[in-house]
């Protein structure tokens, strides 16, 4: 690392000749079960949400932020949780009527609402079509009646259907969230599970593996999981099946039909900047000469008696310039294509010379193949992506 650390020292400064792209992240904390493998910050709500001071508080909080991000257009906004679908319709329309009053939206803004099956219905989801939302993302999770219930989900498979034909009868842009390697799962259920999610129609999947996350149920007490030539396997097939019914695998974990990749998350894998209002949020803004990150206050409670202040703030740290290289290619790494050697440049301000001797490195070891103009993760650098990205991190 030391060629790398002579030219890139924690007193440089980033250079911005075009700020990155802007998005907005909204957070709301709440669900009706925490499920034992989630490690979000999230809350069971108990008893009547107190959706109206929540977001007040959320409009007050972005207009403390305004200064950061002021005149900037906002190209996509994601309000994620937690289960933002447990919102009233007059509750969203209040929150995105707001925002749309304080940044310029653009008018082809992406703006994607997440949602679990349990807490849907036909109204409500044409209620938030109508207050603006074009993008759902439904946590469908498994088709599978066992593998709901190891899960600690609160839908059957049968409500989980019936949400996503509904989500794609009232929204042209929908994604639906699939796991792989669950509990006591056996490789043909993963390929029966994404079978099955394949033909309910939806543009984009998101497929991943079940992950044991600290301060989760899971892990104080871990079920019995796939073991890894299992879980290999669950992996090939799910992205076979989606290959050949036509879906793009273009990150990760992202499966798209032409067109239809996820606005918002290319935003963050390329290393745009993205404002996170609420409860745990976090926010990666670019000013001319630096970049900050921050987040929220993540108890609901502590984050509503201080929205709209700098207490709100829980931490907030410049990124030193050695740091960009890593932060930009954990980023921009997970997506198959990879990244234009341009983007390096224009998304960390900084000069591509300074990781010429990592990415020698990366291709020297099979993990990653590049010319003058792209670098790109190989299967074996997608195989192994916390190697590769190992390489960049100071």
């Amino acid at each position: 690392m030391s060629s790398r650390s002579s030219l890139l020292t924690p007193h440089s400064s980033p250079q911005f000749a075009v700020l990155p792209p802007l998005s907005i992240y909204i957070h709301v904390p709440w669900c009706v079960r925490k499920c034992p493998y989630c490690d979000f910050n999230s809350h069971e709500a108990r008893g009547t949400l107190p959706e109206d001071e929540y977001v007040a508080a959320l409009l007050a909080d972005l207009e403390f932020a305004l200064p950061q991000v002021w005149g900037r257009p906002v190209l996509t906004v994601f309000i994620g949780g937690g289960t933002p679908s447990l919102l009233s319709v007059a509750a969203l329309d209040a929150l995105l009527s707001g925002v749309r009053a304080r940044l310029p939206l653009a008018a082809d803004a992406e703006i994607t609402l997440e949602a679990n099956p349990g807490t849907v219905e036909a109204e409500k989801f044409r209620g938030f079509r109508a207050a603006g939302v074009n993008r759902l993302s439904l946590g469908i999770q498994s088709l599978n009646d066992r593998h709901l219930q190891a899960l600690g989900r609160i839908h059957d498979a049968g409500e989980a259907r019936r949400a996503a034909e509904l989500a794609l009868a009232t929204f042209d842009n929908v994604n639906l969230d699939l796991m792989y390697g669950l509990p006591g799962q056996a490789p043909a259920e993963a390929e029966a599970d994404i079978a099955a999610l394949i033909a309910l129609g939806a543009p984009h999947v998101s497929a991943y593996h079940l992950t044991i996350e600290p301060n989760t149920y899971f892990h104080r007490y871990p079920p019995a999981v796939p073991d890894d030539d299992d879980a290999a396997a669950m992996q090939s097939a799910v992205e076979a099946r989606l290959a050949d019914a036509g879906y793009g695998h273009y990150e990760t974990s992202a499966f798209a039909r032409p067109g239809r990749q996820c606005r918002h998350n290319l935003n963050y894998w390329t290393f745009g900047d993205y404002l996170g209002i609420g409860a745990g949020a976090h926010a990666k803004i670019s000013f001319k000469n630096n970049i900050l990150r921050q987040s929220r206050l993540r108890q609901p409670k502590a984050y509503l008696a201080q929205a709209g202040t700098a207490e709100a703030i829980g931490e907030q740290r410049e990124v030193v310039a050695a740091e960009l290289p890593g932060e930009f290619m954990m980023n921009a790494l997970r997506l198959n294509a990879g990244f234009g050697l341009e983007l390096f440049q224009a998304r960390t301000g900084l000069g591509i010379a300074g990781i010429l001797p990592q990415l020698e490195a990366a291709e020297a070891r099979g993990l990653l193949t590049r010319d003058h103009r792209r670098a790109a993760p190989t299967a074996l650098g997608r195989r192994f992506l916390n190697d590769l990205i190992g390489l960049f991190l100071d």
